[in-house]
């Protein structure tokens, strides 16, 4: 069964905590009118996917298909501008308050009940070993050429795993744990709206599609390295990314330049809003030091 989006947001309210919502609680969770809310239950009653505010077996089942199945973590790089922090410690194992970086990210990854984990690594790639105590379901994958290429080799070692997948930069410190859900409805990436911005960041068009992606802009969206890839959109990511990666200057490209640049065509990519109270990227050992003050002594 093919849910509309807004069908979609009603069913995993409901899912996430299996209590009975009245028309008017869904409407304040999901910000839909009550009478768009009216409207969707009915239909969703219909169906045999709701009964008495709470979601049944079926609408479960009608959830399935959005299912996320995987995260990824590129975690293979130098982290150069994080001197000299990084000369000894790859750059998503430094502790931020005593927490190493990427555990912000794994936990809420465990917390959604996402089990299958894999981690392209390359950089003192034996440090990461550290993390299979607390996180035993991780997998490993070696980059062997991450110190010759940019980021679009470690794309390249888990092409074949990008459907109905997270894919995650691992140097975010992730505040609000609530942005990594059990459903996805689209692909997409993690964008906070912003009047100006030096970093990078994407314009979109109607109904929130990407059109383009650069450095610095007005009127646009922050990004940040979090997307989301449906099964269809990481099927052709797979292929994509390989003919890119074997294209002359391919291997100095970044991955997210593959289906946000060279092949842009060929995807509807969305955004997906957040605040910068949600998420931050430590970038240089300065910034580290404005958050964790232990380092500026």
């Amino acid at each position: 069964m093919n849910l509309t989006k807004k069908q979609f947001t009603i069913l995993e309210l409901l899912e996430s905590d299996r209590r009975s919502r009245t028309q008017r609680d869904i409407a304040n969770a999901t910000g839909l009118s009550v009478g768009t809310v009216n409207k969707l239950v009915a239909e969703l009653c219909e169906q045999g996917l709701i009964a008495e505010g709470c979601i049944t077996e079926a609408g479960v089942q009608a959830l399935e298909p959005y299912r996320v199945k995987r995260a990824i973590f590129m975690a293979a790089g130098f982290g150069s501008r994080l001197v000299p922090i990084t000369l000894n410690t790859p750059k998503p194992l430094v502790r931020v308050k005593g927490k190493r970086i990427i555990d912000s990210l794994l936990d809420a990854v465990v917390s959604a009940g996402i089990e299958e984990i894999y981690l392209v690594r390359g950089y003192l790639s034996e440090q990461f070993d550290q993390l299979l105590k607390k996180y035993p379901t991780i997998t490993f994958i070696e980059n062997p050429v991450y110190n010759e290429t940019n980021n679009i080799s470690s794309a390249y070692c888990v092409r074949h795993l990008l459907g109905n997948s997270y894919v995650f930069e691992s140097d975010l410190l992730l505040y609000n744990p609530k942005l990594i859900t059990k459903y996805q409805y689209e692909t997409n990436y993690l964008g906070v709206p912003t009047e100006r911005t030096e970093d990078w960041c994407f314009t979109t068009g109607a109904g929130g599609v990407i059109k383009k992606m650069a450095v610095g802009g007005t009127d646009c969206f922050h990004m940040y390295g979090i997307s989301y890839w449906n099964a269809e959109d990481g099927a052709r990511l797979e292929k994509d990314i390989e003919r890119v990666y074997n294209t002359p200057g391919g291997k100095e490209r970044y991955w997210d330049q593959v289906a946000l640049d060279y092949c842009i065509d060929s995807y509807d990519i969305r955004v997906r809003e957040c605040s910068f109270s949600d998420i931050v990227e430590i970038d240089t050992f300065n910034e580290l030091k404005q958050i964790d003050k232990s380092y500026a002594m």
